[in-house]
């Protein structure tokens, strides 16, 4: 869809949406090609030689240099980097040095665990910190309840500065180790989902809890929310229809973040957690050099965060009243 300038002679204009969306893809397109030229380069630069790793120190070396030839590891890496680039477009991933499946079914079975523990710790930030941030600027607006406003703020301060893997082994001594309530690794029904979703929500919890208070504190504060508390509707409905949408614009813009960012952060939760993801993988792979699992994992897992960040542009740009494109 064009709209044409007023002026006469003037070229033809795109409308807003078209420009936006091309943009986004365009610069998605050219973030996909560091994540696969970035994938295919830094674990070749890792030193070591996988094909000795994956064959054994006693391996003759004949056998070494005919594995190595097979694979092309031989050439250079530009040569390397222009056949890999044909077999990707493909959608051959290539074979693990190490177990000799092929990656692209090792992908297809371990991307669902990886995604779904994403998605559930995505849920539980939302449903916990939205809500919760609201209630905890409504309970300590205007310096109300002092004492309960600094257990929120130290609570959040330290569970934000924990990293995922230290919350993971915390919560693996405790629930798992001392209390033995709940399983300790590996995928062995619902209640395995738990320590590991813990692990991967509780910070993002507590920095959106923050976000989410302070937002709603401005917004209490405007003159358009007093004049609807002087009408003086019921509680439930002056926070949900006049407060909460308000306040809670901004803050969906750093939710919207969240989802890549708890994806990128199931690498390291899984390795504590033995999770039978991708992200659990790729790191057993790093340390035996596993050329294509690691690349396959990389371009998988940045792929994703990038595409994700690609709607979640498109959805702010839709659900913020603010935006001129959503106005046009």
């Amino acid at each position: 869809m064009t709209t044409v300038s007023a002026r006469p002679g003037a070229p033809a204009r795109y409308h807003p949406w078209v420009v936006f969306c091309c943009r986004r893809a365009a610069r998605l397109v050219v973030s996909l090609f560091v994540v696969v030229t970035a994938s295919f380069a830094m674990i070749r630069l890792i030193p070591g030689d996988p094909v000795r790793a994956a064959l054994g120190v006693d391996a003759p070396p004949d056998l070494v240099a005919a594995e190595r030839h097979e694979l092309g590891l031989d050439r250079s890496l530009p040569e390397q980097y222009v056949q890999y680039l044909p077999r990707l477009a493909h959608g051959d991933l290539g074979v693990s040095l190490v177990t000799g499946e092929p990656v692209a079914e090792l992908v297809r079975a371990r991307l669902p665990a990886t995604l779904l523990l994403a998605v559930l710790a995505f849920g539980c930030v939302l449903v916990v910190a939205l809500p919760g941030g609201v209630l905890a600027a409504v309970w300590t607006r205007g310096g109300r309840r002092p004492r309960t406003e600094l257990v929120f703020t130290a609570t959040t301060s330290v569970l934000a500065g924990v990293p995922d893997f230290v919350l993971a082994a915390g919560l693996t001594a405790g629930l798992a180790v001392a209390l033995r309530i709940l399983p300790a690794a590996g995928d062995l029904g619902s209640r395995s989902y738990v320590l590991p979703v813990l692990a991967l929500a509780l910070a993002p919890t507590a920095v959106l809890l923050r976000i989410v208070r302070v937002e709603t504190l401005k917004v209490l504060a405007t003159d358009y929310v007093r004049a609807a508390r002087a009408k003086r509707l019921p509680a439930v409905r002056f926070h949900v229809c006049h407060v909460a949408p308000n306040a809670l614009t901004a803050s969906l813009t750093f939710a919207g973040n969240l989802l890549p960012a708890l994806i990128a952060g199931t690498v390291l939760v899984e390795k504590v957690f033995a999770w039978p993801g991708i992200g659990s993988a790729m790191a057993q792979s790093v340390v035996a050099q596993d050329y294509a699992v690691v690349e396959a994992s990389v371009l998988v897992l940045g792929s994703s965060v990038l595409l994700v960040n690609f709607l979640v542009d498109l959805a702010l740009a839709l659900l913020d009243p603010r935006s001129v494109i959503r106005k046009t």
